[in-house]
Order: C-alpha cells, then sequence, then structure tokens
C-alpha cells in the first residue's frame, strides 16, 4: 500500500509499520513491539501509527494473521500439491524448510516464543500445529496411508521440523540435504527416487554432485 503524505509530512504506510515491527519481534521479542521504539525506528511521529492501526493491539494481530497465512498457508497448500508419489509429496512440503519465502523459521521461533507469554497466543499456536498436522496426515492419506500410520508419520515429519526451529539448529546446506533422502525413508519406509531427488534438489539450487561430494 502506497505511504500517506498529509500536511503534516510522512504517515508512513500499514506494511510500513507491520514490517517494522515484525523486524522488532524477531530481533528482541514481543515487549519490544511498541509504537514509539517503531516510530523512532521509522523517523516517523508516533500519531502517524494512528492513522493506521487503532492500537497495539491491531498491530500484534496484524502480525499473527501475517504468520498464520505464511507459514501454516503454505503447509497446508504444499501438502495438497499434485504428486506422483508419497516421496514426491513429502518433498513438495520440505520445500518450506528450505525456502523463507515460503516458511519463516525466524517468524515460527519468535512467535513460539512469544506463546510463552500470552494465552492467547498459545491458543493461535496450538490451532496452527492442529492445521498444519491435519494437512500432513491427509497427504499421507491420500497415497494409502490411513489410520494411525497417517497420524504418527504426519507427527513424526512435523514434529522433526519444529524441533529444528526450537533447538535453533544450523545445518550446511548440502549437509541437511544429503540427510533427505533419509528422512523420507524415515516417513515413508523407502528411499526417494533419483528424479524426486534431483528436481528437489533443483528447486533449492544446489546440485546432486555438491551433495553427494559433502563431508562433515
Amino acid at each position: 500500500m502506497a505511504q500517506v503524505l498529509t500536511e503534516t509530512g510522512w504517515r508512513g504506510s500499514p506494511d510500513l509499520w507491520l514490517t517494522a515491527a515484525y523486524d522488532s519481534l524477531l530481533e528482541s521479542g514481543v515487549d519490544s513491539v511498541k509504537i514509539q521504539p517503531l516510530a523512532k525506528k521509522l523517523n516517523l511521529a508516533r500519531a502517524s501509527f494512528y492513522w493506521f492501526f487503532k492500537d497495539r493491539e491491531e498491530l500484534l494481530a496484524a502480525l499473527i494473521a501475517l504468520w498464520r497465512e505464511k507459514n501454516t498457508g503454505n503447509i497446508v497448500q504444499r501438502a495438497g500439491a499434485y504428486a506422483d508419489s508419497l516421496a514426491e509429496a513429502i518433498l513438495n512440503v520440505c520445500d518450506c524448510w528450505f525456502d523463507s519465502g515460503l516458511f519463516d523459521s525466524k517468524f515460527e521461533f519468535a512467535v513460539r516464543s512469544w506463546a510463552l507469554q500470552s494465552n492467547d497466543i498459545l491458543a493461535e499456536v496450538q490451532e496452527a500445529d492442529r492445521v498444519r498436522m491435519k494437512a500432513l496426515t491427509e497427504m499421507f492419506s491420500r497415497f494409502g496411508q490411513d489410520g494411525l500410520y497417517a497420524d504418527v508419520h504426519a507427527r513424526a515429519m512435523y514434529l522433526i521440523q519444529i524441533g529444528y526451529i526450537s533447538m535453533q539448529t544450523n545445518e550446511a546446506l548440502p549437509l541437511r540435504m544429503k540427510r533427505m533422502p533419509e528422512y523420507v525413508r524415515l516417513y515413508t519406509g523407502n528411499l526417494p527416487e533419483k528424479k524426486d531427488l534431483d528436481r528437489f534438489y533443483s528447486r533449492h539450487r544446489i546440485d546432486a554432485a555438491t551433495v553427494e561430494a559433502y563431508h562433515e
């Protein structure tokens, strides 16, 4: 949205204020997301904020809506994307773990940290977990893996990734890629086909030779 110019100067835009709030949340937690510090960061008058948001709570609600739309929305979308096999479907979802444009791990960590301070945000996180795992369970079911199998494997796939985020694990890209076939085998019982891995590697701008040659 375009920035607003009034007789008293620039007011910014909703996106500008929301981006500043997002940056502050990731840098220092929710307690740093306050109107006056954001105004100072943006070099705008505090009063400018109220052109776009009723109060701080409305800004915080916008942050949660952004997180929900991006992180939950993209997991659900990727879980439902076309795939010829369960292995390919799993790699479609795993795109989220390697592409911050699909899933923002730092945002996820910040919101989960926020949930430790707020029962309302905890409820948001728990609902997101429910929706995401439901989408993954349905993905397994589409490929004939029903009931408890689908439930447990969906949980394993999801909770491993949340563990990566919660522990702030930082693996070299080739190393994590090298582990992907075994993760797929863990979730499906079988290694993925070379063509599926090659497409996955290509989407993340790495080649199979680089992955195979990598040593810790």
